[in-house]
């Protein structure tokens, strides 16, 4: 079974999925955290949010959700970025970079592999 939250900013989507998740045993699957690790890279990689950037940059990405103290850890490339990605500019790098083909294309087929609960 697969359960999608959407709502606006600010509205408790993360701790109501994290919660109901924890309680039932299931992955807490945090796409958010997926879209601003990607904005990070973009961002110090020095790469322009276009198109053609996106489809150079985003196929070597490696992209993970991991348990870890306080609850999920997202790497980048191996490195804990947890912290990194919760500033306002990695919000809106994620909004940016979400709006380009190749990171949806390849933030779903990630998301589509994660094991089910």
């Amino acid at each position: 079974m697969i359960v999608a939250i959407d709502g606006p900013a600010g509205s408790g989507k993360s701790t109501t999925a994290r919660r109901v998740a924890e309680r039932l045993g299931w992955l807490y699957l945090d796409t958010g955290a997926m879209y601003r690790a990607v904005g990070l890279a973009f961002r110090e990689r020095g790469h322009p949010v276009t198109e053609a950037a996106a489809a150079d940059l985003v196929p070597g990405l490696d992209v993970r959700l991991e348990p870890g103290p306080g609850g999920t850890r997202v790497a980048l490339d191996g490195d804990d970025v947890t912290d990194r990605i919760r500033t306002p500019e990695a919000s809106q790098d994620a909004s940016r970079v979400s709006a380009l083909a190749p990171v949806r294309a390849a933030m779903v087929a990630l998301q589509r592999r994660a094991p089910p609960p």
